[in-house]
């Protein structure tokens, strides 16, 4: 099921949002930000929408709802489903007019729900990219931009037809970023548990942020730092925080398997806890 409100209205379906001319469809001004609804729990949920608002300045957009507005939105979205509902939030700010320049003023808003339950901790597989994040001075890196995913996706085409489910990304340097959709986290061969140090190449992620201050909470220090590509090679866990999937684990990296680690469970374990108490 999907609802998207969008120009006052909710509206079952994927509804049109864009015109030919509009500066969005044509030369990619648009943002988003995921959150979700876990059988009615909203973890984090203003901070995805404070992102969505700082990504659409970023970009040369203006949000036109402030984050109270979009929250009491969010919240009547939801009620419209079963309260055991697990959701993606989606709220969308894109450009419509300008010729290269998009006019921050006549940015436009829309806001999807649909369901998408959370995958099961059964995990999945990686490989290392050949395509790289691209710095901060050469692409938008610093804003969740809907033009930064034309890489993600060939990246993981590119896994796909390796026999993969996801890709691992380098920055420029030759250090790990992150998996092409998500953070990544690892538990080195010392039992570490580390993961990649913000250099602009990648977002830092909302759920990442969490995990980490989770794991701190039972006295489990993250160690955000460089990673080189050798370390997953003798990795004893790697796993992934996003929103999507929240924490999940990787259990096959290039041709090594991979358990489902004691760290990753864990993390999963306090994230839902987290959930259910927001």
């Amino acid at each position: 099921m999907y609802l998207t409100y969008f120009d006052g209205r909710w509206s079952e379906g994927n509804i049109p949002l864009y015109g030919a001319m509009d500066h969005s469809l044509w030369l990619g001004s648009s943002v988003f930000d995921g959150a979700r609804a876990l059988r009615g729990h909203l973890p984090d949920l203003r901070p995805h929408l404070e992102r969505v608002i700082a990504s659409s300045e970023k970009l040369g957009l203006r949000c036109p709802l402030d984050v109270d507005e979009m929250e009491a939105l969010v919240r009547e979205g939801v009620a419209k489903f079963p309260a055991d509902a697990e959701l993606y939030i989606r709220p969308l700010v894109f450009g419509t007019d300008g010729f290269l320049i998009p006019v921050a003023e006549a940015s436009r808003f829309a806001l999807t729900i649909f369901d998408a339950p959370l995958p099961p901790f059964s995990g999945f597989s990686a490989c290392l990219s050949t395509l790289l994040r691209p710095q901060p001075s050469m692409a938008p890196t610093d804003a969740k931009a809907s033009a930064l995913y034309a890489n993600s996706t060939r990246a993981m085409r590119e896994a796909k037809a390796r026999g993969f489910d996801q890709a691992i990304m380098l920055d420029a340097d030759g250090n790990v970023a992150e998996f092409a959709t998500s953070n990544l986290f690892l538990v080195s061969a010392d039992g570490a548990v580390v993961t990649p140090r913000l250099n602009g190449t990648f977002l830092a992620g909302i759920t990442r942020a969490r995990v980490i201050a989770l794991l701190a909470g039972e006295g489990v220090r993250v160690e955000e730092r460089s990673v080189a590509p050798a370390e997953l090679l003798s990795a004893r866990e790697i796993f992934s925080t996003g929103n999507f999937g929240k924490v999940t684990p990787c259990t096959r990296y290039e041709e090594r398997v991979l358990e489902a680690g004691p760290v990753a469970r864990r993390a999963r374990e306090l994230y839902l806890a987290f959930t259910d108490a927001s």
